[in-house]
């Protein structure tokens, strides 16, 4: 498999990983060397803008929360060092707003969690600018109404007290559905 990969790869396999779940990066790192890549790992944002301004590498998936931040700040470093950089943007939050604010930062794809090494290689391998088949079940009304939801607050800079009084929502209601992860 790391042979077939590999022509696809190039030269550059090289790959940073940053996500604050030690136990999945590292397992995600082991799997995507087997695949060819040469990964290099980070657990904050701190770590990830500093290995991506001195050694950008030619690949990279970002967690998108971090502790210590927004993952977008690296995707964001990764883009002013290296332009050619393929970024894939993970998160456990998968909120349409988000995957919008990735992809015009210079992310190359939005994958949710859980997402196995396999997404993650056809992501950042993906070079087609074909677009995806329409799901074959649409969103239910639940996970519509929780997209909105996170679009509302990612416009009020992440401001509870602004997206509750736009929604016309008590603010710890909209507390207790931020805390939540996304329905199906």
């Amino acid at each position: 498999m790391a042979d077939e990969l590999g022509a696809e790869l190039g030269v550059d396999r090289t790959l940073l990983l940053v996500d604050d779940d030690e136990p999945f990066v590292k397992r995600l790192a082991k799997a995507m060397e087997k695949r060819g890549f040469l990964p290099e790992t980070a657990g904050s944002v701190a770590a990830g803008r500093a290995i991506a301004l001195t050694r950008p590498p030619a690949y990279a998936v970002v967690d998108l929360r971090l502790e210590d931040g927004n993952g977008l700040d690296v995707v964001e470093a990764l883009r002013e060092r290296r332009p050619d950089c393929r970024i894939v943007v993970l998160t456990g939050y998968g909120a349409i707003a988000t995957a919008v604010a990735a992809v015009k930062i210079g992310a190359t794809d939005y994958l949710s969690k859980p997402a196995d090494a396999n997404d993650v290689t056809n992501a950042l391998l993906s070079r087609s600018e074909a677009l995806p088949e329409p799901p074959e079940n649409p969103m239910s009304a639940d996970r519509v109404r929780w997209e909105h939801i996170q679009r509302v607050y990612e416009m009020c800079d992440r401001n509870v007290s602004e997206t509750a009084r736009r929604l016309s929502m008590h603010r710890r209601t909209l507390q207790r559905i931020l805390a939540k992860r996304s329905p199906k």
